[in-house]
């Protein structure tokens, strides 16, 4: 994988201004150490035995932190900060860890929030910059959603964007967003080296589906999975209340189930998982509804996760896409509650179906502690990638490590669940689902073509 990527870093130019951050440059005297171009982290941590070939630089990635010189001046940088796309738990925290970076430890002072995603650059929608200090701030982190607002789409009006940054004087954007925001964001950085700009272009990965590829996870996806474990214990807490009882809970995951397989893992009480990259049917003798009506007739109550994204292959008649560019999903839940009731109706049996959907109660909600951790330290790379002239730059976690992954490589593709892979297989310990509920095996899965990654 590495050797198909290029994992180079972007600059704007030499770093020849000495950092504000006092640091060392030795181990051993029990003072933090500067981050230096020649520190960088494999992608992969397995090894084989053997001789070994050669590692180049375009197959590691950079490692984030402070670096002894930088590349702006911190008393003429402008920064921008915008988050765009759906709620995502963190996004505050995120935002409080550059401003306070920025400020206390560069001296930064102009600090500008966005509004609204990268409509608030448009000078249609007449949305004022909102000052960013550390008073501002300081205490954001206790609130979910995000104090600049967030909208999908604009991302496209690459020139109006760019245009408006220069009337700002900005030097430095934070895009807080996913991959359709950072694939926005490549664009306007593009435009910006036509236009032989300086300006640095450093992206936060949101998603609360967690399927950036290359990065161990996005910031809100342990949130996100700590609340889909209350909603879980709550319709197993119903269906083991009633005469066959179901709970049916959706969660977030329009391509990828990684929602829906840790939150499994993680409350023990979840008898089906259902995501997009694992096929099945509904019906005859080996489909969902049969295994469904065997569990409830051996252990008389069942819990199900759904995917947002399961099944929009069978449910979507028509392609439309929202602002973002975004494919508009058909509503599986409900699909399926109805499914169901119709299967159980048939056969005349009692059931008592619990339908909860907390998807939006999910993306609202601020985030939990691990991931507070984690914004605040995306939040403090980012700002040191900025102030040392890295562009096109997103941040993440490989191997534990905080690195740079260019913009254009964490765009090219999606993570999935490996069907063959760990995650998967202890899923299905956890779960006891069949291995596969479709009814010819064979035809549904050899000769697909899909490229389902491992898993982070």
């Amino acid at each position: 994988m590495s050797e198909t990527y290029d994992f180079t870093i972007e600059e704007l130019g030499k770093r020849t201004i000495k950092s504000p951050i006092t640091m060392s440059k030795t181990q051993g005297d029990f003072i933090a150490n500067y981050v230096t171009d020649d520190e960088f982290v494999r992608l992969s941590a397995a090894a084989i035995l053997g001789n070994q070939t050669p590692i180049k630089r375009s197959q590691v990635f950079e490692c984030a932190g402070p670096r002894e010189n930088i590349y702006f001046m911190p008393q003429h940088v402008h920064a921008g900060i915008v988050s765009c796309g759906g709620l995502c738990p963190g996004i505050n925290d995120v935002i409080r860890a550059i401003v306070r970076c920025l400020w206390y430890r560069y001296g930064v002072r102009r600090i500008s929030g966005v509004r609204y995603g990268f409509k608030g650059f448009l000078p249609e929608y007449q949305f004022n910059t909102k000052e960013l200090t550390p008073d501002v701030v300081d205490d954001i982190h206790k609130i979910g959603g995000t104090v600049l607002g967030s909208a999908r789409g604009g991302g496209d009006e690459v020139e109006k964007i760019v245009d408006a940054m220069e009337k700002l004087n900005m030097n430095m954007l934070f895009t807080i967003g996913g991959d359709g925001t950072q694939r926005g964001a490549l664009d306007i950085a593009e435009e910006i080296g036509r236009r032989k700009l300086k300006i640095a272009m450093i992206g936060i990965p949101k998603t609360v589906d967690n399927d950036f590829s290359f990065i161990q996870k996005s910031f809100g996806f342990d949130t996100a999975v700590a609340k889909a474990v209350e909603v879980v214990t709550a319709a197993h807490m119903e269906a083991h209340s009633q005469i066959r009882g179901i709970g049916l809970v959706k969660v977030m995951g329009r391509e990828s189930g990684f929602i829906a397989a840790h939150t499994a893992l993680a409350s023990h009480e979840v008898n089906f998982v259902l995501i997009p990259e694992i096929p099945f049917e509904l019906n005859g003798p080996n489909g969902f509804l049969r295994h469904l009506e065997e569990r409830l007739q051996n252990r008389k109550h069942a819990v199900i996760i759904i995917a947002e994204g399961a099944l929009q292959d069978q449910l979507i008649k028509e392609v439309k896409r929202d602002a973002g560019g975004n494919l508009k999903l058909e509503d599986v839940g409900t699909y399926l509650k109805e499914q169901i009731q119709e299967y159980f109706d048939d056969k005349g049996l009692e059931i008592n179906l619990k339908y909860i959907d907390p998807s939006y109660m999910i993306r609202s909600a601020p985030a939990a502690p691990s991931d507070s951790i984690y914004c605040e330290r995306l939040g403090n790379a980012a700002a040191h990638a900025a102030m040392a002239g890295k562009t096109k730059v997103l941040i993440g976690l490989v191997n534990n490590e905080f690195v740079h992954l260019p913009m254009k490589v964490a765009v090219s593709r999606r993570s999935h669940v490996d069907p063959e892979g760990k995650l998967w297989r202890d899923t299905l310990d956890a779960t006891h689902q069949p291995i596969l509920m479709v009814n010819n095996p064979m035809g549904s899965i050899y000769g697909k073509e899909d490229d389902l990654d491992e898993e982070s």
